[in-house]
């Protein structure tokens, strides 16, 4: 609490193994302030886990055109069942709102075979006793840690050749 996740992240990485070289940016990804930054950045794969729809596009892209593997995580808010998860490339995803928008806007931009995990069970609707019209998605813990885990297992198989 109250500190950068990427600090507590580093400190978690270190104690497994103190010899790796851990590099963090505190940073919110805005596309507009941060072209160049996966390009340039000397990463071996992307994970891209954020919520903002218009970074996401733009994480995917600038990895895919930089040659730089990437997986790509949907739409975890509103869901309750962890074991509806799974990964294959967007272009086989079904159910997800989040992967049907990416699927439509990552093929205008000719980007294709984008590993992702997804969901297969529909949204609940949310909660609220708020007058909010549109209130934000919540999340339980289980469920995008599920989704982390198996991005994580993809990038492991993947850099070890065995997918």
């Amino acid at each position: 609490i109250g500190r950068p996740k990427v600090e507590v992240m580093k400190e978690r990485l270190l104690s497994i193994n103190p010899d790796i070289d851990v590099e963090t940016h505190a940073t919110f990804y805005l596309p507009e302030s941060h072209q160049g930054f996966i390009a340039n950045s000397g990463a071996d794969y992307v994970v891209d886990a954020v919520d903002t729809m218009s970074a996401k596009i733009a994480i995917i892209d600038e990895a895919y055109h930089s040659g730089i593997p990437v997986v790509s995580s949907m739409g975890a808010g509103n869901k309750l069942h962890p074991e509806y998860f799974q990964l294959d490339y967007i272009e086989k995803t079904s159910v997800d709102p989040l992967a049907k928008i990416m699927r439509r806007e990552l093929k205008k931009r000719r980007i294709r075979r984008i590993k992702v995990a997804y969901s297969t069970e529909v949204p609940h609707k949310p909660f609220t006793d708020s007058d909010e019209v549109r209130p934000s998605p919540g999340s339980i813990s289980f469920v995008p840690s599920t989704a982390g885990m198996i991005l994580a297992g993809a990038v492991v198989r993947d850099l070890l050749g065995l997918d």
